[in-house]
């Protein structure tokens, strides 16, 4: 079977499923899977003590994804790493049709960190059916992000599934930028008996303190240097409301400031591009994480 291989910075074609397994020797070369028969093939080929550890993204890598992918080196016999731009969780289709594009610079990050298989699948594969078929989430997707996001978190949860049905990860890292997302597909996984642990990474930082993100990429000079004090002033605030009237007053549009399950969560747009970020306000911190499935919310 046919696929991309990227080595030392050169892509071509290997006729086989390739020979990736623990310790590889052929760490420097990527495979490249782009359709559901591909990377189904190779996985059923593994024997099972392999652990495959998986980090899921929508590609414009940065170091926060580098972290994700540097901590599941060190857990598993291999790496895999999927690109995939999700148009169902976009509830602005401007926002998806901006939305970086870097596939160069990408696949560059993944041979650094290691990556054994990028899967790169296209619409037609992961939605044969259209989106006709979808999974929701009632409760906490509605909450929050999923407020000012309708449909969102459909998206999210879905190509998750469809993605884990096709990898079929015995790890799977995500980081807690994304804390609401990363609780509910933890959520999903335990409701669904799926046989993948979910591993949360803290967040990771700019040196300003600006949480990593590929929305990153699209502020303008101006309001990259304004960005900080998001962070910023949800960790000075006392309370909500005066966080969210200092960031209105320094040139945010506020979608929410809340406090919930010992974290601070904030979403607030600065021009065009929705930044979010949580904090840990120590307490009871971990409670959301270990009993979102038993519905303790």
């Amino acid at each position: 079977m046919n696929s991309d291989i990227f080595n030392n910075g050169k892509s071509g074609t290997m006729n086989s499923l390739g020979s990736t397994g623990p310790a590889s020797d052929l760490r420097n070369t990527i495979e490249i899977f782009r359709t559901i028969a591909q990377i189904r093939q190779w996985r059923h080929s593994l024997p099972s003590h392999i652990k495959i550890g998986f980090v899921p993204t929508m590609g414009a890598l940065h170091e926060g994804h580098a972290t994700l992918l540097r901590e599941a080196r060190k857990k598993v016999d291999i790496l895999v790493l999927s690109i995939y731009v999700n148009p169902t969780q976009f509830n602005d289709p401007k926002d998806f049709e901006l939305y970086p594009s870097t596939w160069d610079h990408d696949l560059a990050i993944a041979k650094q960190e290691g990556v054994d298989i990028v899967f790169n699948p296209q619409y037609q594969d992961i939605y044969p059916d259209n989106f006709k078929y979808r999974l929701t989430e009632n409760s906490f997707s509605h909450e929050l992000c999923g407020k000012y996001r309708p449909g969102h978190f459909d998206g999210v949860l879905t190509v998750v599934m469809k993605l884990f049905q096709c990898v079929q990860p015995h790890l799977a890292f995500f980081g807690e930028k994304d804390f609401q997302q990363l609780v509910l597909i933890r959520e999903m996984t335990e409701t669904f008996f799926l046989n993948t642990e979910i591993v949360p990474i803290p967040t990771i930082r700019e040196k300003d303190g600006l949480a990593m993100s590929s929305r990153n990429l699209r502020l303008s000079p101006e309001e990259r240097i304004k960005a900080p004090l998001l962070y910023q002033i949800i960790s000075t605030s006392k309370t909500t409301q005066e966080a969210q009237s200092h960031l209105t007053q320094n040139g945010f549009r506020v979608d929410y400031v809340e406090d919930r399950y010992g974290r601070r969560f904030v979403a607030a747009y600065l021009g065009s591009v929705r930044l979010i970020d949580n904090i840990d306000l120590g307490s009871n911190s971990n409670f959301i994480l270990t009993n979102s499935a038993k519905g303790n919310f």
